[in-house]
């Protein structure tokens, strides 16, 4: 099995996911992530304004920044072309996987299905993502792919929230969680204060579930 998506992504259990809407929220989350103490974030590419926000952010090099909600190859490309040090899909899709094993950079599909993990599992890669997490089960499912697919790793998505970023976390199938209540929309018009008092209250929170 190779390990295209554990390079940048090794010891990372937290990875917001983001959507800026214009250069004001982009300045909040970028200091909001540094001033909290965490130096990842997953720009969503949900509106026009999103590419931007990406190419912007990988422009400061002070975070990782990855493309989520990729839904095609010829996105990935112009994601990776703006400066996406990763790539992150709401569902498998091999020709996304393509392009992120053609460029050496981390892909972490995302999955709902045994047949999905499969799939990426004989694709090569290793950390997948459970989208939506709250709909399908949550911990429920993974403890049932757990006993199936030792070897995966999953980053849940979707409903994971800080109180329950924890159990979460705790759970062996579990490498890291993402989410969206760091860094929503309504929390970037607080401001990077709001953004970074919200970071350090999560990053504590993962730093005491023993990994």
């Amino acid at each position: 099995m190779t390990t295209e998506n554990s390079s940048v992504l090794s010891g990372q259990r937290l990875v917001p996911l983001a959507t800026p809407q214009n250069a004001d929220h982009t300045l909040a989350l970028r200091e909001g992530l540094l001033g909290g103490g965490l130096g990842i974030v997953e720009v969503g590419l949900r509106n026009p304004y999103a590419m931007r926000a990406l190419a912007d952010l990988a422009a400061g090099g002070d975070l990782i920044v990855g493309a989520g909600t990729v839904l095609d190859a010829a996105q990935a490309e112009a994601a990776l072309d703006a400066g996406a040090s990763f790539l992150v899909t709401p569902a498998y899709a091999d020709d996304i996987i393509a392009v992120a094993q053609r460029r050496g950079v981390p892909v972490v599909p995302g999955v709902a299905t045994a047949t999905e993990v499969l799939a990426a599992r004989r694709a090569g890669v290793q950390l997948v993502k459970l989208f939506p997490a709250n709909l399908l089960g949550g911990l429920r499912l993974l403890d049932a792919f757990r006993s199936v697919f030792a070897d995966m790793a999953f980053m849940p998505s979707g409903g994971v929230t800080q109180h329950t970023l924890a159990e979460h976390l705790a759970h062996p199938a579990v490498a890291a969680v993402s989410g969206s209540w760091l860094t929503s929309n309504a929390m970037l018009e607080r401001g990077a204060g709001a953004v970074a008092e919200a970071v350090r209250a999560s990053v504590a929170i993962a730093e005491g579930v023993p990994r």
